[in-house]
C-alpha cells in the first residue's frame, strides 16, 4: 500500500470518529440545525436535477454571470471563527466584480451553512455542485469538514479552495490548499520553542492539548514523531470535544505536570473557554507558555485581549503585519464590516483564495475545472495579497508557498511578530524532507 493510500485509510478511520465528535458537539444546544442558504443576486434552484459531473464551463457560467459556492459555518462552535472568512470571501468577490469580473462575467455566490457539522458540510457541498452547479467552492475550516467534502468534490469533479492550516498528509486533485501544512507552521513553531523555551534542565517539556478530531490528533502524532530527534519531553496529551467548554480537568493536569509550553490545537469557541479558565486558575505565559496553531485574532476578540496577552501564536499572517497591502486590507475590511472587526491568517487565506481562482481561470481561459487545475499545477498562478506574494507551487500537491510567523499577543489583542522565516517556505505536505517522519510516510505492506 502506498503512503498516500495508507494515510487515506488511516485518516478515513479518524474521519468516522470526527463525524461522531461533530454530532456530539451539536448536542445540548451547542449547535443549531443548518440554516437556509442565502445567495447574492441568485437563489438555488431546488427543481434542478443532480448531475454526476459538474464544473464544466457550460454548467457554471451562463449569460453574464458565473456562480460560485461559499461553504462555511454560520452556526455552531466554529461560527465565530468562520464568519469573518465568509465576509472576506464576499469582499474579494465584490472587488473582482467592480473591476470587471472574470472573463467578462460577474461572480454570483451561493452561501451555505456547514453548521459546524462535517456531515452537513458534505450535504451542502453536494447541493452546491449538483443543484447549483457552481464553478468552484470556497470554504471549510476543520479537517473533519474538509475530509467530508473531499469525496464530494472528487466524485463530482468540483474544486474546493481550502483556507485553513491543517495536518498535511493529504493532496487531492480537486482541492487547492491556500493555508499551511505542518512544515509551514507546526514544525517551524517547534523549532522556535526548542530555541527559546527549554527549561533550566535544558529539556523542553511539552503538553499537547487539542480538540478531539483529525487535525489536532494528526498534528500531535507528527509532533510525537519529532520527539526522538529533537529531544523534548511530552508530559501530557489531552483532547476535548469540539464545542466543549469545561477545561478544568485538563488545566489541573497541566498544573500537575508543569510543562514549559502547551501546544494548543483547540478549534472554535472552545479557545475562549480555555484561555479564560487558564487565567482564572492563576496560570499565565510567564509561568507556563502556550503556542496556538488554530486560535487567531477573532478568537482573541471574542475572549478579550487580557486573556491572550503574552501567549504565542504561529501563523503565516497577522493583522499587525506592517505593510501597505496589509494595512489597506484591514482598513477596508473594517470600513465594510465594522471598526470593531479584526482580520488574521484564515481571513486573508479566504480572501486570497478567490484571487488565486481568478488568476487560474484567466490563465486557463475557461471556468472548466480540469483546465483550471492544470493552470494551478503550472507553478505560474500567483497573486499579490495582504500577506505578500502567494504562489501555488508547481506540481500536484496543490499547496502554496508561504512565510511562517511566530507572534505574541499584546494588550490590544493584536499578535506582534517575534520571528519569521527569511523567505517563503516550499510546501511539503507529505513530510518527504524529514528523516524523522519516515514512519509516517514510508510505504507499508
Amino acid at each position: 500500500m502506498k503512503k498516500r493510500d495508507l494515510w487515506k485509510k488511516i485518516l478515513s478511520v479518524a474521519m468516522v470518529g470526527a463525524l461522531s465528535m461533530s454530532v456530539m458537539g451539536c448536542s445540548g444546544g451547542a449547535m443549531g440545525e443548518a440554516t437556509e442558504s442565502s445567495t447574492e443576486t441568485t437563489e438555488s434552484s431546488e427543481a434542478e436535477e443532480s448531475s454526476e459531473v459538474t464544473g464544466t464551463e457550460e454548467s457554471t457560467a451562463s449569460g453574464d454571470t458565473v456562480k460560485v459556492g461559499i461553504l462555511h459555518s454560520q452556526s455552531g462552535t466554529m461560527a465565530m471563527a468562520e464568519k469573518p472568512m465568509i465576509e472576506a470571501t464576499q469582499m474579494a468577490i465584490d472587488e473582482i466584480n467592480e473591476a470587471g469580473g472574470i472573463l467578462g462575467k460577474q461572480i454570483e455566490f451561493v452561501l451555505e451553512d456547514g453548521a459546524s457539522d462535517a456531515a452537513i458540510f458534505a450535504e451542502k457541498a453536494t447541493k452546491l455542485l449538483t443543484n447549483d452547479k457552481v464553478a468552484t467552492i470556497f470554504g471549510c475550516w476543520t479537517s473533519a469538514s474538509r475530509k467530508a467534502v473531499l469525496p464530494v468534490v472528487e466524485g463530482n469533479n468540483g474544486l474546493l479552495w481550502y483556507p485553513v492550516q491543517y495536518e498535511g498528509l493529504e493532496s487531492s486533485h480537486n482541492i487547492m490548499y491556500t493555508a499551511p501544512c505542518p512544515n509551514q507552521q507546526a514544525i517551524p513553531a517547534m523549532d522556535y520553542l526548542m530555541e527559546n523555551y527549554k527549561g533550566e534542565d535544558g529539556v523542553l517539556k511539552v503538553f499537547l492539548f487539542g480538540s478531539d478530531y483529525v487535525y489536532p490528533r494528526t498534528t500531535n502524532t507528527i509532533i510525537k514523531e519529532m520527539q526522538a530527534e529533537y529531544g523534548f519531553e511530552i508530559v501530557g496529551e489531552e483532547y476535548i470535544p469540539l464545542g466543549y467548554t469545561d477545561c478544568s480537568t485538563v488545566i489541573t493536569k497541566i498544573q500537575q505536570t508543569q510543562p514549559d509550553v502547551i501546544i494548543n490545537t483547540i478549534n472554535g469557541d472552545s479557545n475562549v473557554s480555555f484561555f479564560k479558565q487558564y487565567k482564572d486558575a492563576g496560570l499565565s505565559p510567564d509561568k507556563i507558555q502556550t503556542m496556538s496553531f488554530s486560535c487567531y485574532e477573532e478568537d482573541i476578540r471574542g475572549m478579550g485581549a487580557e486573556y491572550a496577552e503574552g501567549h504565542l501564536f504561529a501563523w503565516n499572517y497577522f493583522q499587525s503585519v506592517d505593510t501597505e497591502a496589509s494595512k489597506a486590507f484591514t482598513e477596508k475590511f473594517k470600513s465594510i464590516y465594522g471598526e470593531e472587526k479584526v482580520t488574521g491568517d484564515p481571513v486573508v487565506n479566504a480572501y486570497e483564495g478567490v484571487y488565486l481562482w481568478k488568476a487560474a481561470v484567466e490563465k486557463a481561459g475557461t471556468f472548466d475545472v480540469e483546465a483550471v487545475i492544470t493552470a494551478c499545477e503550472s507553478g505560474e498562478v500567483e497573486c499579490e495579497t495582504p500577506e505578500g506574494l502567494i504562489t501555488i507551487a508547481a506540481g500536484t500537491t496543490h499547496h502554496v508557498l508561504q512565510k511562517v510567523l511566530v507572534g505574541e499577543c499584546d494588550a490590544e489583542g493584536q499578535i506582534q511578530t517575534l520571528w519569521e522565516t527569511e523567505d517563503r517556505v516550499e510546501p511539503d505536505p507529505w513530510l518527504t524532507e524529514y528523516a524523522w517522519a519516515s514512519k509516517l510516510t514510508t510505504d507499508s505492506e
